[in-house]
């Protein structure tokens, strides 16, 4: 969904493959609420990575890690978001994104390890309430994405 396309001519190797039925697996099927839960771990999963990138000095992979980190916030979480129906809990999920990408854009050019734990604690706690409303997701009454 988020993924580069591979180098002109090259093939994809079979990890690579693995990786993206396994995710398409993953997709197919899922429910709004299991779609958003999957876009918070991908986004941990970056954010994760970019830390570590920043503390090896890796900055291409640090670049790498932060621009995906950025796309899963802005098109996977960001821009679905319906201001209509969701009132002021989506005015304010849209505040929080913002900011989080403010962050990320900071860390990108500062190199700034703590902007991203700050990034990750956000999405960690928005994680940890969005699973808290599964059973009530699942069992069709609406919530707020």
């Amino acid at each position: 969904m988020f993924s580069s396309p591979g180098s002109f001519g090259s093939r994809k190797t079979s990890a690579t493959a693995y990786r993206d039925v396994g995710a398409t697996t993953a997709l197919d099927g899922a429910s709004p609420h299991k779609l958003v839960s999957l876009l918070y771990d991908a986004l941990a999963s970056e954010l994760a990575a970019a830390r570590g990138a920043i503390q090896r000095g890796d900055v291409a992979e640090k670049g790498r890690a932060i621009l995906h980190a950025v796309r899963i916030v802005d098109e996977g979480l960001n821009a679905p978001l319906d201001m209509e129906a969701g009132g002021s809990l989506a005015d304010n999920l849209r505040e929080l994104y913002k900011y989080i990408l403010q962050r990320l854009t900071h860390a990108n050019l500062r190199n700034d390890a703590a902007a991203i734990s700050e990034c990750a604690r956000l999405i960690d706690a928005l994680r940890d309430g969005w699973d808290g409303i599964a059973e009530q997701a699942h069992a069709g009454a609406p919530v707020a994405a």
